[in-house]
């Protein structure tokens, strides 16, 4: 459900370079059809089907299912087929079905988890390809209706409350407990900050020019300047993908009469992993600049609704700049190896490069010195009592 040219859906959790992993990648991904889709929702969740449309994904499959109206209960929902790669780790989806319903309960906007006609939140579901069978995780989520944050002009207000909802998410998964926790432990997922220097073996699909001179400094600084001091960070379960296209809002009044949004949902937990508080914020910031205007003011704005939350130690914050610019480089470099595995999705997967080369060459060009200058500032502006 990530729909920026962060492909982070794809959940690669081995390193795959050569040819022959590239293509098993590519035939792992689940090719249902649409009356494949409703036979599904009737057979599995026992819900009537009037209208199937498929969703752009990565290497999972999503349809939005419309059903025939019943009494009560909502009418509109995602169904998700997991690739069989990652059908083979049911207790990470399970962990984060539970961590969904976890969040609702606690009054966050996320989708409402289905359960299947056995009462369980995901069912195995096995197809006869002719030449193998090939099984296949199936889960049903609500319909969350909204506008992304990609389709809306961003207010320093709706920046600050992002950051303060990504903090929010962070620290009340500390009170969330399940048996089979540690399978967010994920040690070779692409997506896990911590996994930067994996980077490497992807970084022949950038052909040789500056961007790759960009991406290979960016990873030895951090080697150097983040790898060192990961111990001294604070550790938490990370959502890990609260980009421009997993944030939901709405028209909320306005005293001015503006146009206003506010956050009406959470989308895409397939990327949870352990990770640090820092991490969650170095996400955000660098998603929240793929649509602005004025992308490195934003930093400073998200950075003080986070720290309105969970204040970073100045260690995590001497970090921040590296770890911004090495999810532009995580996201850069998936998407051009992701363009050659599945040339056909390239539209869809090279949203956030459009602008995303730009802003990280802005960051190198500027330096950490001055724009964490512009960051700490802003964030600092937000303190009470502080006037400029």
């Amino acid at each position: 459900m990530a729909c920026t040219c962060n492909p982070s859906t794809l959940g690669y959790q081995d390193i795959m370079s050569s040819g022959n992993d590239r293509q098993s990648e590519a035939l792992s991904k689940p090719t249902f059809s649409e009356e494949q889709a409703s036979a599904l929702m009737e057979s599995v969740f026992g819900l009537k089907v009037s209208k199937v449309q498929p969703l752009p994904s990565y290497d999972d499959q999503n349809f939005h299912v419309y059903i025939t109206k019943t009494k009560d209960g909502p009418t509109e929902y995602i169904l998700k087929i997991s690739n069989t790669k990652t059908s083979k780790n049911p207790d990470l989806i399970e962990v984060q079905n539970h961590i969904v319903m976890f969040l609702k309960a606690a009054g966050f906007p996320t989708a409402s988890v289905c359960r299947t006609k056995g009462d369980n939140t995901t069912s195995l579901v096995s197809v006869d390809s002719g030449s193998e069978i090939k099984s296949y995780l199936v889960r049903l989520l609500t319909y969350l209706p909204g506008r992304p944050i990609a389709e809306i002009p961003i207010s320093p207000q709706l920046l600050y409350e992002i950051g303060k909802l990504a903090a929010n998410l962070d620290k009340t998964l500390e009170k969330f407990h399940h048996p089979k926790l540690s399978s967010l432990h994920r040690e070779n997922f692409i997506w896990n900050l911590k996994n930067v220097p994996l980077l490497e073996k992807y970084l022949y699909a950038l052909g040789q020019n500056r961007n790759r001179e960009i991406v290979e400094q960016v990873i030895h600084l951090f080697k150097e300047e983040v790898m060192t001091k990961l111990s001294h960070f604070r550790e938490c379960i990370n959502h890990g993908d609260l980009n421009d296209h997993n944030i939901l809002t709405e028209p909320s009044n306005s005293a001015s009469g503006d146009a206003e949004y506010r956050v009406s949902g959470i989308l895409d937990f397939d990327d949870m992993s352990y990770g640090y508080y820092v991490f969650e914020v170095a996400i955000t910031i660098m998603y929240m600049m793929i649509e602005s205007k004025s992308p490195i003011q934003v930093g400073g704005h998200v950075l003080a609704g986070f720290e309105s939350v969970a204040p970073l130690t100045a260690v995590e914050r001497s970090a921040l700049f590296i770890l911004v610019c090495s999810r532009f480089c995580q996201s850069l470099v998936m998407a051009a190896y992701s363009c050659q595995l599945h040339p056909e999705n390239k539209d869809y997967l090279m949203v956030t490069a459009k602008t995303g080369w730009k802003h990280l060459r802005q960051m190198f060009d500027m330096g950490q010195k001055a724009v964490e200058a512009i960051w700490f500032e802003t964030a600092k502006s937000y303190e009470p009592g502080f006037s400029v």
